[in-house]
């Protein structure tokens, strides 16, 4: 066949349009979504520790260790108040495996035959509708991830303890000033109160004084009359 053949010549000479090509057409998305602000309740706290660990609580009704979640657990202070609690979530769904506050009655200790892992006790508030009394074991990869939750923990129940023991410092003080107050009102009332009879006393005898000097003088014009 001679290359010179129209049909061959349209053949090769006919553009090629590739699967990606950009035709430059406009799509409007069929749903239009609006950006949400998401809250995590963590937005007023500062972390203290953060860690990868499985957590585990035991369930007294079967007698044995439950997994509770696999996740990233955190000590987070207060901004204001500077109270700590410890949050825990899963890794996946971000589910709340633990939440309560680290109090000053509280400690760990380290797992019986293994130093990866430690427990304690707390009133737990992760299911969100009442305190539950737990028991959680907690495991870490390392050794020394162990024993860094273990110091913070306990560095954080003493701190909490101190700053009870100050609350209650300014509290006695507070009512030490109420007590100085009080005291100096009843004072200032008794004063008062003296004063009072003071100046009654002193209209009464300058009463009394006009109502003799009145009668001396019905008494002098009576003379007077009588002559």
């Amino acid at each position: 066949m001679s290359s010179a053949d129209p049909q061959h010549r349209d053949d090769d000479e006919a553009p090629t349009t590739g699967d990606d090509e950009d035709t430059g057409a406009q799509i409007a998305p069929i749903v239009r979504l609006d950006e949400i602000a998401v809250t995590t309740g963590e937005e007023d706290e500062d972390a203290i520790l953060d860690l990868k660990s499985k957590l585990y609580r035991f369930d007294k009704d079967g007698n044995q260790w439950k997994e509770r979640g696999a996740g990233t657990v955190k000590f987070l202070k207060h901004k204001v108040t500077g109270k700590v609690r410890l949050l825990m979530r899963q890794s996946k769904t971000l589910k709340i495996c633990a939440n309560h506050l680290i109090l000053p009655t509280m400690s760990v200790q380290e797992h019986a035959g293994n130093e990866k892992s430690c427990v304690w006790h707390a009133k737990d508030f992760a299911d969100g509708d009442e305190l539950k009394d737990e028991l959680f074991c907690i495991r870490f990869p390392s050794v020394e991830n162990c024993r860094s939750f273990m110091e913070t923990f306990q560095e954080v129940a003493e701190s909490q303890k101190q700053g009870e023991n100050n609350d209650a410092a300014a509290a006695a003080s507070l009512i030490a000033e109420l007590k100085v107050e009080e005291k100096s009102e009843e004072k200032t009332v008794e004063k008062e109160s003296a004063s009072g009879k003071e100046s009654k006393t002193e209209t009464e005898n300058k009463m009394g004084f006009c109502h003799c000097h009145e009668m001396k003088l019905f008494v002098s014009s009576l003379e007077f009359v009588s002559k």
